[in-house]
């Protein structure tokens, strides 16, 4: 099961999404409201919400989305116990609340929207929102034995398996040949018929990779943790002389754009350049008593 989350403004709009009838919604969550319109929600949200008119974005969506498999059969009384138990482990109990399941597709699931603010005036906190919506869904799923995603994830890898063999030898050759840049390493992995994405957020910075290689696409690290961003970007600096923890780099240059590094990947970064020198210390001898 997989759980999405994220903080938004236009409440009216959102549930009437949610109320949508050419997607055979159907309400399976409801808690502290008594309207049967995305008008009347709306403004029982704003009763509460005029407690704090500094908070902007005062509505959170959720999707909450079973396998295609686990939700095909699944009733109305199930789901809003997913929905229910979700609300619970968000911590969102004391929130007006509003889901709907929509079947207008082979996968179900479940659109959920809660009022950011509480009964008692609180603002909910939503940083890494995403990122709990997740965990918290997951956790619905164990309790109730449905499809967790790492699950799902493990099959897929598996089923991959010869693929990603095929990949990760490419990528060794490919860095065998000692690339310069990103951009060479790119272009090099295309000569060999593997198309490297780099994946990058909304502050432009630099995430990570994803491969597509005869149909597949997964993250670089789902090929084999040796191919973490972090990795290949380390490697890479010390084909270029970055040797020392304070030469990490801070930017990088791909696809002739210049993007920011996360502090927290510039850090891994730094760890792998420490790494680095103390094998080849290790291999030459170097400043180890020989």
């Amino acid at each position: 099961m997989i759980g999405k989350g994220h903080s938004i403004s236009r409440t009216k709009a959102s549930i009437a999404y949610g109320w949508n009838q050419e997607k055979e919604a159907e309400v399976v969550l409801k808690e502290y409201l008594a309207g049967d319109t995305p008008q009347d929600i709306a403004e029982e949200f704003k009763i509460i919400q005029s407690q704090n008119q500094r908070c902007t974005n005062n509505t959170l969506s959720f999707v909450v989305s079973p396998t295609i498999a686990d939700g095909k059969n699944m009733s109305r009384k199930e789901l809003g116990e997913i929905a229910q138990k979700f609300l619970q482990e968000m911590k969102l109990t004391n929130h007006q609340a509003i889901g709907f399941v929509h079947r207008d597709k082979e996968h179900v699931h479940i659109h959920i929207y809660v009022n950011r603010i509480s009964l008692t005036g609180e603002t909910y906190k939503d940083n890494f929102i995403g990122k709990r919506s997740q965990v918290a869904a997951d956790n619905v799923a164990k309790e109730l034995g449905l499809t967790r995603v790492r699950e799902v994830q493990q099959e897929k890898l598996q089923e991959l398996s010869g693929i990603r063999q095929e990949m990760k030898r490419i990528n060794d050759k490919v860095l065998g040949s000692r690339p310069k840049s990103l951009d060479d390493y790119i272009r090099l992995m295309k000569d060999h018929k593997v198309k490297v994405i780099p994946t990058i957020n909304k502050s432009n910075q630099l995430q990570g990779f994803r491969l597509e290689y005869k149909g597949a696409n997964l993250k670089a690290s789902e090929v084999h943790r040796d191919m973490s961003g972090n990795k290949l970007i380390a490697e890479i600096a010390q084909n270029r002389s970055f040797t020392r923890l304070k030469e990490a780099p801070k930017s990088i240059l791909i696809l002739d754009k210049t993007v920011g590094l996360s502090a927290n990947l510039t850090t891994k970064i730094a760890k792998e350049l420490i790494k680095g020198i103390l094998k080849r210390a290790l291999d030459t001898g170097i400043g180890m008593g020989y």
